[in-house]
């Protein structure tokens, strides 16, 4: 660590690993709060879209507006990698959503050790999809973590934690929104009292651990058995990405924005449409209530209303989602 002029305090240098949007606040608070980032370590530019042209990660754009030293391993057990990491002389790693596991002998380069920012309450929800699982499992709150790391996914000392309330409309995406900015406000906390030394972990309670998995296409397929408030909560925790689904005459077919009722529907199979009108929407059955479906995409089209493709002719009532 250096000392900074003037104030004869500490300047930690710090290493900055990630990789999605959710942490690029978190890389900005760090420039803002006039942190000392001696490098920016995020995943290599990847093909995408129809083009498979190659795209870089929202962090090292990030990363290259501010001028930063990037680095773009594709293996992270190369010791020359190593090697490189240590000539950099940081004091503390930060990781926020990189996606990867970072090496044990990595973890313990740093004097001041490893900080990650995690989307949920640890113990509950470690593992790589905490916000779609806080949604799909139906909670009413959640929150950031900000943890010492451990060899162990999600396993460290409790640093820091913000809570953040679930609304009813919320998607994936507005959720991450919100936290990736709760998050980088907490990371500034934790950072503060890093530097002034008065930061103490509190170990997690193992009797409380729960995981939230890789969210996957299989996943995200609509079981029309469960319940209509279910459905719902899978088509909030799927949005955008990969989208709940289900096959419709033979058709994949991917549901936005549902609206749950306990309205009783008897004597008709779950899936069923019950109303398909180009004025008022799509109304399916499901095992107990009806879902009201306002945004559908048909494969190989974009988004549209759920009226928007009943006027084209994508449902009719008594056709069966399966």
């Amino acid at each position: 660590m250096e000392e900074s002029s003037g104030r004869g305090i500490t300047t930690v240098r710090i290493l900055f690993w990630g990789t999605p949007e959710f942490a690029v606040p978190s890389l900005q608070l760090l420039v803002e709060n006039g942190h000392q980032v001696v490098g920016v370590v995020t995943r290599p530019d990847r093909p995408a879209g129809r083009g498979r042209e190659f795209h870089s990660t929202p962090v090292k754009e990030e990363a290259l507006r501010n001028g930063f030293l990037i680095f773009e391993p594709e293996d992270l057990t190369d010791p020359a990698f190593e090697r490189i990491l240590k000539e950099t002389k940081p004091d503390v790693s930060v990781v926020v959503a990189y996606g990867k596991k970072i090496t044990e002998s990595i973890l313990g380069m740093f004097p001041l050790g490893c900080v990650n920012v995690h989307p949920s309450l640890l113990p509950l929800l470690r593992g790589a999809a905490p916000i779609n699982w806080a949604l799909i499992r139906g909670f009413e709150e959640s929150g950031v973590t900000v943890m010492h790391m451990v060899e162990e996914m999600d396993a460290g000392p409790i640093l820091f934690q913000s809570k953040e309330k679930i609304r009813r409309t919320d998607t994936a995406y507005d959720l991450e929104k919100r936290l990736a900015k709760s998050g980088a406000e907490a990371l500034g906390k934790t950072l503060v009292s890093l530097e002034d030394g008065s930061l103490t972990g509190k170990v997690q309670d193992s009797s409380l651990v729960t995981y939230a998995p890789k969210i996957n296409r299989n996943t995200a397929r609509i079981d029309w058995s469960q319940q209509a408030s279910s459905i719902s909560n899978l088509i909030r925790g799927t949005d955008r990405l990969p989208g709940a689904w289900s096959v419709l005459m033979d058709k994949p077919i991917k549901l936005f924005k549902a609206i749950p009722s306990m309205k009783s529907v008897a004597g008709v199979l779950p899936g069923t449409v019950l109303e398909a009108d180009s004025a008022f929407g799509l109304k399916v059955a499901t095992g107990q209530g009806v879902l009201e479906v306002q945004e559908i995409q048909p494969p190989g089209k974009k988004r549209m209303s759920a009226c928007s493709w009943i006027r084209g002719r994508g449902t009719e009532v008594g056709q069966r989602f399966q």
